[in-house]
């Protein structure tokens, strides 16, 4: 960036920053909703549910299939940070 260019955003840097903070809190919100032991946790949950007849086998069928999905996607990122720097 050139010298003009800085001195015409300088005024929207703010901004800049407060775009940059809600992306890092919703990235490390997502890794920790999708983080595999969470994952096990409701995957285990979710049977206790079926067992206890709380909810049907269609609705336990359905939201398993999603946390394995989900549990699939994240297997890689156990143990893993992400650190980023605007």
């Amino acid at each position: 960036m050139g010298v003009l260019s800085q001195v015409v955003l300088l005024p929207l840097a703010p901004v800049r920053g407060v775009v940059w903070i809600a992306e890092r809190m919703r990235d490390i919100a997502e890794e920790e909703l999708c983080h595999p032991s969470v994952l096990r946790a409701r995957l285990a949950a979710l049977n206790e549910a079926l067992e206890s007849g709380a909810i049907g086998p269609e609705e336990f069928d359905r939201e398993e299939d999603r946390l394995l999905d989900l549990l699939e996607r994240s297997g890689g990122r156990e143990g893993k940070a992400r650190v980023s720097t605007p």
